[in-house]
């Protein structure tokens, strides 16, 4: 099993919580009254290999920096919530982003940018374009789903993070290696165009 620590960050009422439960057990729960944080475990078949699952769900509110930090620190991808009904959800995904990227001392973090609760267009405030103009300006994938409505989406956007971490844990293909192999398919390639004289 390839384990997989994913954090999930987002302003409050974002749907953080719903999310993960909905991935976990497939329902939907609407009201959560929580205070602390919460690590979600599971395994999961993805592309032929098995995941252990570890999704940390942590109340940003009462979070201290520090905390938040250490808890940026302990994960290998992240998920990014905001509302569609909530623009400053969505105008504080900058900062977590940017936290992240300090914390991780990279700028290449495995990252899903999640625009929740789709199914409520009419108190919609951020348009798709913009988180899709968002996602690409902080260098991350993007989905909009509504965790209430669309269980399928939710796993998406979930194993379309976890393929991004384990895409960033494989191993490079040594380079030397990497161009022996590159020459040698172009010599057989050249020596055979040689050999086909019309």
């Amino acid at each position: 099993m390839v384990p997989v620590k994913l954090l999930i960050l987002g302003a409050q009422n974002t749907g953080k919580t719903a999310l993960c439960v909905r991935f976990i057990t497939k329902r939907f729960i609407g009201e959560y009254d929580r205070k602390k944080e919460v690590t979600y475990r599971c395994s999961r078949a993805l592309d032929q290999e098995a995941v252990d699952l570890e999704i940390l769900d942590i109340a940003c509110k009462e979070s201290s920096v520090a905390s938040l930090e250490s808890s940026i620190r302990w994960a290998d991808g992240f998920l990014l919530l905001y509302s569609i009904t909530q623009r400053l959800s969505f105008q504080d995904v900058p900062r977590l982003k940017k936290l992240i990227e300090q914390t991780k001392e990279s700028l290449v973090v495995p990252t899903v940018l999640v625009a929740n609760k789709a199914d409520l267009e009419i108190g919609r405030e951020v348009t798709t374009e913009e988180g899709q103009r968002l996602a690409k300006d902080l260098r991350c994938g993007f989905r909009e789903l509504s965790v209430a409505e669309a269980v399928l989406a939710v796993e998406a956007a979930v194993f379309q993070l976890i393929r991004l971490v384990l895409d960033q844990q494989r191993p490079l293909p040594d380079r030397r290696s990497y161009m022996l192999t590159v020459r040698h398919a172009l010599t057989r390639k050249l020596t055979r165009s040689k050999t086909m004289q019309w």
